[in-house]
């Protein structure tokens, strides 16, 4: 990706009214794709940066699905504008683990995110976990690309990264992160413009 990116201007909600954490989303207009976790843990919260448990394989399968040149440190999420991608989150609350949220920690998640595709109109959003998108649509999903879209913004189902997501290997993690990828490709070459 070249060029610089208009930064974006979809507000967090204040942490008195939604119990936020003070992780701030980082997102910018026209991005391939933004990546949306399920909510802030502890040491994301700490660290102020998306991701951040070293155990959490996102980073890693960025960098091995061909998203990222290298390997980001999570402290360099920042970067990720520049290189077409964004991150947030379904529900702001920082909890110790993703089973202690509630469902009222999820209100207005799916308003938020149309909002997010109106204005900043991505690629595609793809929640990092079948819970996220539960979370933000009170629906079931399988991973890969959704019937739901919000608009021109495609609607993905990626594997959770997190360490307490066992049940799904590495490898099979990997492969998902790369069908994401080569269809983001895909999209690339289809908006092309056609020679004449």
């Amino acid at each position: 990706m070249s060029g610089t990116r208009r930064a974006a201007s979809v507000p967090v909600p204040p942490q008195e009214e939604t119990g936020a954490s003070a992780l701030p989303d980082v997102l910018a207009d026209g991005l391939e794709v933004i990546f949306c976790g399920i909510n802030p843990g502890r040491r994301s919260a700490a660290a102020g940066a998306h991701f951040a448990n070293p155990r959490n394989d996102f980073w890693r399968l960025l960098h091995e699905a061909r998203f990222t040149p290298r390997q980001l440190d999570p402290s360099e999420q920042h970067e990720l504008p520049e290189l077409g991608y964004g991150v947030t989150n379904a529900a702001y609350r920082t909890t110790p683990g993703s089973s202690d949220l509630r469902r009222a920690d999820f209100a207005g998640a799916a308003e938020r995110l149309a909002r997010i595709a109106a204005e900043l109109r991505p690629g595609a959003v793809a929640f990092v976990g079948k819970e996220a998108y539960r979370g933000a649509f009170g629906e079931r999903a399988e991973f890969g690309l959704q019937a739901r879209s919000l608009g021109d913004t495609a609607l993905w189902v990626l594997p959770s990264t997190s360490p307490a997501n066992a049940s799904v290997p590495y490898p099979e993690r990997l492969r998902a992160f790369s069908a994401l990828r080569l269809w983001l490709d895909g999209a690339k070459e289809r908006r092309a413009p056609r020679p004449p």
